[in-house]
């Protein structure tokens, strides 16, 4: 069955840099587009960053444009989240997702892995 396990997740101080990532199984990984939410206590899940399968074009939120970089290892069969310059309200549990379609909708994904919680100090 598919399995998406992400890692990567701790807590750091304001500032600081995690480098996530996300290894899928049982599915063919280079045909799906990827992408990482997240969810912080009491609010909806959100959409943080998208690649498509070949990794030429990514797609951020707002929130954090030019500080979280997305990327991709077909080889690996991997997805990564690289986060500089953490934010307390960066603080949540971050979810990798699959995907058929290059999108920011969170029902268009197939595909969850279980989370992985990033806590950011004040």
């Amino acid at each position: 069955q598919v399995q998406l396990v992400e890692s990567g997740g701790g807590l750091v101080q304001a500032g600081g840099s995690l480098r996530l990532s996300c290894a899928a199984s049982g599915l063919t990984f280079r045909t799906y587009n990827m992408g990482w939410f997240r969810q912080a206590p009491g609010k909806e899940r959100e959409f943080v960053a998208a690649i498509t399968r070949s990794g030429g074009t990514t797609h951020y939120a707002d929130f954090v444009k030019g500080r979280f970089t997305i990327s991709r290892d077909n080889a690996k069969n991997t997805v990564y989240l690289q986060m500089n310059s953490l934010k307390p309200e960066d603080t949540a549990v971050y979810y990798c997702a699959a995907s058929r379609r290059y999108t920011v909708e969170l029902n268009a994904y197939d595909y969850w892995g279980q989370g992985t919680q990033v806590t950011v100090s004040s």
